[in-house]
């Protein structure tokens, strides 16, 4: 079981900046199948400055603390500032993470940067990104998408086939989550 240091455990509890921003000037999503976090990072820019950042992120809490600090990190910054963010400053701001939990740290940092890129293509008049959502879309009664890797996961199974990870419905949304989590990571409630 990772432990957490007090600025992990408060990013993770009170999380800053998240949502999505509807007008997004560039859109970054990662996802790690194994692990099964997955990030979403907004980003809006006014003469090339990030001036606002939000975030949807399904995963663990070091996850869910990775992406409020990096979206703290980027608010403010000049684009070139912001590419400069990395996994290591990431992890150092949050005061550490367990070691097999720097994983996280990639993903925020990759997930702000491929926002910034959506953005600097949209700059040279490419097509935007159009954002996929966190978490679980319905296809049919009884059958759902895997959140960790977008495939169908049949009702009677308590894993998934694709990707390997034991699930349960969270009691409270209904919504699939790992079988070890002890928070909901769609409704935030303990289940």
């Amino acid at each position: 079981m990772a432990i957490y240091g007090e600025k992990v455990m408060e990013h993770f509890k009170n999380p800053k900046n998240v949502g999505e921003i509807k007008d997004a000037d560039g859109i970054g999503e990662v996802g790690n199948p194994v692990c099964g976090d997955m990030m979403s990072f907004y980003i809006k820019v006014k003469d090339n400055r990030i001036e606002d950042v939000k975030f949807q992120t399904f995963g663990c809490g070091a996850a869910i603390a990775v992406s409020s600090m990096v979206t703290e990190m980027a608010i403010g910054k000049t684009i070139e500032e912001a590419l400069k963010i990395t996994n290591k400053k990431v992890a150092e701001q949050l005061g550490g993470l367990p070691a097999q939990k720097m994983h996280c740290s990639n993903l925020g940092a990759t997930a702000l940067q491929k926002a910034i890129e959506d953005y600097q293509n949209r700059q040279k008049g490419k097509p935007k990104k159009e954002p996929v959502k966190v978490g679980v879309k319905k296809k049919k009664p009884g059958e759902c998408i895997c959140p960790y890797c977008r495939h169908e996961i049949s009702p009677k199974y308590s894993f998934c086939k694709s990707c390997k990870v034991r699930v349960n419905l969270c009691p409270h949304c209904k919504k699939p989550v790992k079988k070890e989590e002890k928070i909901c990571p769609n409704c935030k409630k303990k289940i």
